[in-house]
């Protein structure tokens, strides 16, 4: 076997001699997936035996120890559609050599040999759909890629009959589509004691994935208008674009790449931020129907922020007001509501103590009770796999 960067760690649950086994698949790399690592967290302390499949990169870091197991795939190529050709058949095969009592798809793009190894196992499958993959806007304006992978979403999403997403829209959206009823399990981030100490400056924070359709053509010509730094703190597929904006629109003393940090480094950086952003463009679903992890990974760290007005978001945030809310993605409304927000002191004040007060609500310790009772239920209460 080439897997490389295996780290185990016994747990000390009672329920560890007889833990059922559940592999959990990503094209991620594992250093960085803060939600799988809640996730395989909570799983492993429920007594689970738990182990997370991922890739291995060039620039992997070494793996952090964590109480489940991790293993990284070798693959030869690391983006493109060979990638995805590749990686799954790398994840077939060493699923198939594997004993476990449940596998676990994270996203579509390791649907395929999830679904194959169940079969030909004969264990439970679970689809853990953390967006609408074929409605992203990269996904959803390239006809013939749109094309394929849908035709995977169809063939496959209705034979996992025992899944869960993020939030009811895109439930509602799979029950829709392919008739199955998926739980919900939102991603949270876990409540931690907060660093209050004095922000040095005040400096707008974009964390998550650099990717198309995060509105990073209108975010960063506004910040000529903004008198404050952006900062950037992650990669993804239009890095390169955004770093062209930036050059094109002489703003490189303002609009600050950090590249990709480690969890621990960004929470660092998110608690010294003044005002997040979490925009998306209104271009596929996915976007629409969103619920990033950084919106709730802003309220940890009692920052206010700058927010699409969408569904999912506006629900929430009428329940408890963290954020300014906005419907025009242009540059000129961006930057008037950040600067709005960067001057008025006692609409700043209002949405931080508003945060102090939602991520007491709203946090892992809380939602991690829905994952349980999903597996719990799926172990003791559904006798046969799906199908």
């Amino acid at each position: 076997m080439n897997e490389t960067d295996i780290h185990n760690e016994k747990h000390s649950s009672p329920l560890a001699k007889k833990a059922r086994t559940v592999y959990c698949t990503v094209t991620t790399d594992l250093t960085y997936d803060q939600r799988m690592i809640r996730i395989c967290t909570s799983l492993a302390e429920a007594g689970y035996k738990v182990v997370l499949v991922g890739r291995n990169l060039r620039s992997s870091l070494p793996l952090t120890q964590q109480p489940f197991q991790q293993v990284r795939l070798n693959c030869l190529v690391e983006k493109g559609k060979l990638f995805y050709a590749l990686y799954n058949l790398r994840l077939f095969f060493f699923l198939l050599l594997k004993k476990m009592d449940c596998v676990c798809a994270i996203d579509l793009d390791t649907i395929l040999p999830v679904l194959f190894v169940s079969k030909i196992k004969r264990i439970k499958r679970v689809y853990d759909a953390h967006e609408l993959f074929c409605e992203m806007k990269e996904i959803v304006t390239r006809p013939s890629i749109y094309k394929a992978w849908k035709k995977i979403e169809a063939y496959s999403v209705p034979q996992f009959r025992l899944g869960y997403t993020v939030n009811q829209p895109i439930a509602a959206e799979f029950k829709k589509m392919y008739a199955v009823d998926y739980a919900i399990i939102r991603n949270i981030a876990l409540l931690r004691d907060h660093d209050q100490s004095l922000r040095s400056e005040k400096f707008i924070l974009y964390q998550g994935a650099v990717n198309e359709g995060r509105s990073f053509e209108t975010l960063i010509p506004a910040m000529k208008m903004v008198d404050a730094q952006l900062w950037i703190c992650g990669d993804g597929n239009f890095l390169e674009q955004a770093k062209q904006l930036t050059a094109e629109n002489e703003l490189g003393n303002k609009v600050i790449f950090k590249g990709k940090l480690a969890p621990a480094e960004l929470r660092a950086v998110t608690s010294q931020a003044y005002i997040g952003v979490t925009l998306f463009e209104n271009k596929g679903l996915s976007n629409y129907y969103s619920l990033a992890n950084r919106f709730f990974d802003y309220i940890h760290a009692e920052i206010p922020q700058l927010c699409v007005d969408y569904p999912v978001y506006r629900a929430i945030n009428d329940e408890i007001q963290v954020a300014v809310l906005v419907k025009e993605l242009d540059a000129e409304n961006i930057a008037r509501e950040l600067n709005n927000l960067i001057r008025n002191e006692v609409v700043y004040e209002h949405l931080r103590e508003n945060c102090k007060l939602a991520r007491k609500r709203w946090n892992w310790q809380q939602e991690e009770k829905s994952l349980i009772g999903f597996y719990e239920q799926l172990f003791n209460d559904r006798p046969a796999p799906n199908g």
